[in-house]
């Protein structure tokens, strides 16, 4: 039966290596991972020579294992990079200069996710993997994004390690299941349940979008009708009841007086617009202020209902996730402040980490901040009770995804029918204050 030589890492993080027997090298990769070791490059025991493999040309793991792996490896790169240089006979950096990557959309970090797990599941250790997506990724940010981890990971360093160094694009939530994954030998899992959850969190996001995109068409729309009425019609108006030299009704002198201000004042409003929004940008900046705001967002009623669903579903799924994959509960907790991008919200959930580190259990914890719904908390309890939590929190998310869903609809059906009475009653009053005019200057003129 052959042999492979394999280099991996172990639950500490620490660069191992050794030999193995197996039918073939998926087999290999199999064994290794049920050692809990991250697998990063497998080889047949009597495959490629040692200037070609730094596998096979690694001591024994030691204190300076990392440091041996990392000098071999980019000895490799750089022999490479000259051969391949020499035979092109061209510089190709100077033609194509490095992509600097700081942020990518939502899209491009599934799609690397997704592309991620498919190649480990596939069979491929880590470092073919990363390498296959460098040649693979269209998109320029996504292949310089996969040139980075992949020179890292010849430098002797993890994966999570590597995926600090884009904060931006890998959040301390991401980094940490990454983390998990290698100590626990199962990063192919943890790369599909991360797949899954940003699909969960995108769709999440698109529903909320989807249902304010037509009530702001509508707002747009209405503004525009009003502003065309009162700069077009009511002037013309204006010029022919000042010709009649006729009394006009008080609602048609508000409309010219309107059309006055909006004509001759349109400076002064709109840098009475400009400064409210820059008074209220600096009111919600400071502590006190950003915390009395996002705690009206939180309690506005009807429309908060879809912020709340939506932080209930997340705060769920990602909770179930974590801690299905051994992160500890405290630990999760501390991720999972900053899900809701509400700081009255963080504040609680901070209360609710410090009551838990107490001694208290998280339904208990969570009972006292009136941030979670009754049903929410009891069904927490349940899965602490009976041993099930990472089941029954996934449970929980399925159950409010399915209110977000419900509330998306209520509030798409119900703010267009809102803004609609309120641009119906605005071009009333302008056909009003037109109608009663004219009617008075027909009267007018028949009883003369």
């Amino acid at each position: 039966m052959p042999q492979f030589r394999y280099t991996a890492r172990d639950s500490s993080g620490q660069l191992v290596d050794g030999v193995i027997t197996a039918n073939d090298r998926s087999n290999a990769i199999s064994q290794v991972e049920q050692k809990k070791f991250t697998p990063i490059k497998i080889i047949a025991a009597d495959g490629p020579s040692t200037a070609e493999s730094p596998v096979k040309a690694l001591p024994a793991p030691d204190k300076g294992g990392e440091k041996t792996l990392a000098k071999v490896e980019q000895k490799q790169v750089a022999t490479k990079s000259s051969a391949s240089s020499a035979k092109n006979g061209t510089a190709t950096s100077a033609a194509n200069p490095p992509v600097v990557v700081t942020t990518i959309s939502h899209a491009q970090q599934y799609l690397f996710c997704e592309q991620l797990a498919h190649l480990l599941s596939a069979g491929m250790t880590l470092d073919e993997s990363l390498g296959v997506l460098v040649k693979r990724l269209k998109q320029p940010k996504l292949r310089a994004l996969s040139q980075s981890l992949h020179q890292s990971l010849l430098d002797g360093r993890s994966l999570s390690q590597a995926m600090k160094d884009f904060p931006k694009i890998f959040n301390s939530l991401f980094v940490n299941m990454i983390s998990a994954g290698e100590a626990s030998g199962s990063l192919s899992v943890i790369l599909r349940r991360l797949t899954v959850y940003l699909a969960d969190i995108k769709s999440l996001r698109d529903k909320v979008q989807q249902a304010l995109m037509y009530p702001a068409f509508l707002v747009v729309a209405g503004i525009g009708l009003i502003l065309v009425f009162m700069t077009t019609m009511v002037p013309q108006l204006t010029s022919f009841f000042k010709d009649t030299n006729s009394k006009l009704p008080a609602v048609t002198k508000m409309l010219i007086d309107a059309n006055d201000l909006l004509t001759s004042y349109w400076w002064a409003m709109l840098g009475g617009i400009v400064g409210a929004v820059v008074l209220f940008k600096a009111a919600v900046s400071s502590p006190a202020g950003k915390l009395a705001w996002h705690k009206f967002k939180w309690h506005i009623p009807v429309f908060s209902r879809i912020p709340r669903y939506r932080f209930y579903a997340q705060f769920a799924r990602t909770l179930g996730t974590l801690t299905e994959n051994g992160v500890t509960l405290l630990r999760a907790l501390e991720l999972l402040e900053d899900v809701a991008d509400n700081e009255f919200v963080r504040l609680r959930m901070v209360e609710l980490r410090a009551s838990v580190v107490d001694g208290a259990t998280l339904s208990g914890a969570a009972a006292p901040q009136n941030i979670f719904p009754e049903m929410f908390v009891d069904m927490m309890g349940v899965g602490e009770q009976t041993g099930k939590f990472s089941d029954t929190m996934n449970l929980i998310a399925d159950v409010y995804e399915r209110e977000l869903d419900k509330q998306v609809q209520v509030v798409s059906t119900l703010i267009p029918p809102m803004v609609m009475v309120v641009i119906a009653a605005v071009i009333g009053v302008v056909i009003y204050g037109i109608l009663v005019a004219v009617f008075n200057l027909t009267s007018g003129i028949k009883t003369h």
